[in-house]
């Protein structure tokens, strides 16, 4: 799907309402207050629905990521296409002169598109897991260590699978704990292998999350050795870099309170990169995604 592809096929809003219709509801619609079956379009507004069982009046955005947005569908499916197609994410300011729109209408909208795209249910992974963590933000300090994280940079953990699934994570520190907490409830006790560099903190990690001694592997970048065999973090550290180079390029300051919203966009963005229906599977989490309130969004 291409940006003149949407502008053609979703160029009205009836055009737009009705493929929401058939993303939220492949089935037939259904009322949003008591799920029954009996619904009917009214004819004096086409984008309402109303239900004869609990005489509910409702529409296809009703409760969702849309929910009480005056900004055209046209203009959200657009959005929507921009945002999970540009790899390195676009701002809300590159935003805002696409589509001819104010600052704060698109700082919202993409706050909103990257609510929809959290994950719930993920599976756990397997294989070969690579977990390894980065400081993103603020300015390089020297004699940084790993217990000693710069007071104006965030922690990220990362856990990426080979050929497989890429999870970051905020986290408030590096302690063995805040580790094994990830590695547990992300990758299963059956994994192969994980690597990791020698950071100290990975092994008592690796015991508490139930993970054996010779499912772990390290590779010791303090030594200058990167690649030992099929041990490394290349693939982990490649996301990192797409990351920090999504930052400093695309979005150049990201608070600490909404870097998890950013984490969930490029994960979920790098974990369909090969999704030829990635648009489609973007707006099918738009519209079962729950309401998001700008007084949420800036508490």
């Amino acid at each position: 799907m291409t940006l003149p592809d949407v502008v053609e096929l979703f160029s009205t809003d009836e055009k737009c309402r009705e493929l929401l219709e058939r993303l939220r509801w492949p089935l037939g619609a259904e009322c949003t207050r008591c799920k029954g079956k009996n619904v009917v379009r009214l004819e004096t507004n086409a984008k309402l629905i109303w239900c004869r069982e609990c005489e509910y009046q409702f529409t296809v955005t009703a409760g969702t990521i849309f929910n009480d947005s005056h900004l055209p569908l046209s203009k959200w499916f657009m959005a929507a296409l921009l945002i999970c197609e540009a790899r390195k994410g676009m701002s809300a300011n590159q935003l805002k002169r696409t589509l001819g729109v104010s600052y704060k209408t698109a700082w919202y909208l993409c706050h909103r598109i990257r609510a929809a795209m959290k994950e719930m249910d993920k599976p756990m992974l397997d294989g070969t897991v690579e977990v390894d963590e980065t400081w993103v933000g603020g300015r390089e300090r020297k004699g940084r260590g790993w217990n000693r994280p710069d007071n104006n940079k965030e922690i990220v953990v990362g856990i990426r699978q080979r050929g497989g699934e890429l999870r970051f994570f905020h986290a408030p520190d590096v302690k063995s704990g805040t580790l094994a907490k990830y590695i547990k409830e992300n990758v299963s006790t059956d994994v192969d292998v994980i690597v990791t560099d020698e950071y100290p903190g990975y092994i008592p990690a690796m015991i508490k999350s139930g993970i054996k001694g010779t499912q772990h592997e390290t590779i010791k970048h303090k030594d200058r050795v990167y690649v030992r065999g099929d041990v490394h973090t290349n693939t982990i550290e490649s996301a990192f870099s797409l990351l920090k180079r999504g930052i400093v390029g695309s979005w150049h300051k990201i608070s600490a309170k909404h870097l998890p919203a950013y984490l969930d966009e490029m994960t979920f963005r790098f974990n369909r990169r090969k999704n030829a229906n990635l648009f489609l599977d973007t707006l099918r989490h738009m519209i079962t995604s729950p309401v998001l309130t700008f007084e949420k969004l800036t508490a």
